[in-house]
């Protein structure tokens, strides 16, 4: 072994046996120091400096390698291991200054949508069986949510007077605040929730008065759960892999094919409920690497 990395290790070792006997570490945590750090004194090492003469700069190269082959996540917990690190030593008198003292923590990516295309939706719509009362529901219910973005809860929650069909609209109460916005609906949904109204839930609440638009088999408002496994089913019969499933898949399609098909990102945000645009933003993402899959695919020095 690299004599000094091997001494590195050691400065290492006495930090982690010194930070267990005194923070009571959990065996997890210890471990999760020792490979960090260790990482860490094999690049230094590389650069010919002990753990112990690294300054901000090292650090901050160090961090910058490793933003190529790892998560955000896993960089911020490694840097969370030099900062625990740095400060002991600091503590201890071994350094005069803590490296890891003014550097800023990477921000977290947040996890792009699980995406739809188009014709993955189309054939998710098509799926109920519309000669049961329940598949008309069904696809009146989905027609809904890739029309106008609802989530789920907003979906069963929606109250029989909150649905204006002949104005071609929803009002929905829901989102951090309980903020009320209307979302129109277009023309398929509309025909497909009048006929659910006309054909499928007399049938459904067969007599019983339910106060909300979507109901089950029982004539009782259908539940957020309930609603996310008929989704569920319907995806499977449609194809559509698991790893592309969640209560959300369809507000997130709405989302997306919105943009990719050139809405607004505040028409969006308006229309999906967001407080903050920066929520939002993340499915321009989504629609952009669409845009340039399909120029890489369909251009002739694509």
């Amino acid at each position: 072994m690299n004599p000094l990395l091997e001494s590195s290790l050691r400065v290492v070792d006495d930090f982690i046996d010194q930070v267990w006997l005194g923070d009571g570490l959990a065996a997890n945590t210890a471990d999760s120091y020792r490979r960090d750090l260790a990482i860490w004194a094999d690049w230094l090492a590389g650069e010919g400096k002990p753990v112990l003469a690294a300054d901000r700069d090292d650090i901050q190269a160090f961090l910058a390698r490793q933003a190529r082959d790892v998560k955000a996540s896993t960089l911020a917990r490694r840097l969370a291991s030099l900062r625990k690190f740095y400060r002991h030593w600091r503590q201890a008198e071994r350094i005069a200054d803590d490296p890891t003292e003014l550097l800023t923590s990477p921000r977290r990516v947040r996890p792009l949508p699980k995406g739809l295309e188009e014709a993955q939706v189309e054939a998710l719509l098509a799926a109920p069986d519309l000669g049961t009362a329940g598949g008309v529901r069904d696809r009146a219910m989905l027609e809904l949510m890739y029309a106008t973005g609802l989530r789920v809860s907003e979906l069963v929650g929606l109250p029989m007077e909150r649905l204006y069909l002949t104005e071609g609209f929803v009002q929905v109460v829901g989102g951090k605040g309980g903020k009320q916005r209307v979302v129109p609906m277009g023309d398929e949904a509309t025909h497909w929730l009048t006929r659910y109204l006309t054909e499928s839930r007399p049938v459904l609440c067969a007599g019983k008065a339910a106060p909300t638009l979507f109901v089950n088999q029982r004539g009782e408002p259908l539940t957020r759960q309930g609603a996310w496994f008929i989704i569920k089913g319907y995806a499977t019969q449609a194809g559509i892999a698991a790893e592309k499933l969640s209560p959300h898949v369809l507000r997130h399609a709405f989302a997306t094919h919105l943009l990719n098909h050139g809405a607004d990102l505040r028409v969006v945000q308006m229309l999906l409920g967001h407080t903050d645009i920066g929520t939002t933003q993340i499915y321009t993402h989504v629609a952009t690497a669409r845009l340039q899959a399909l120029h890489k695919s369909h251009h002739p020095r694509g």
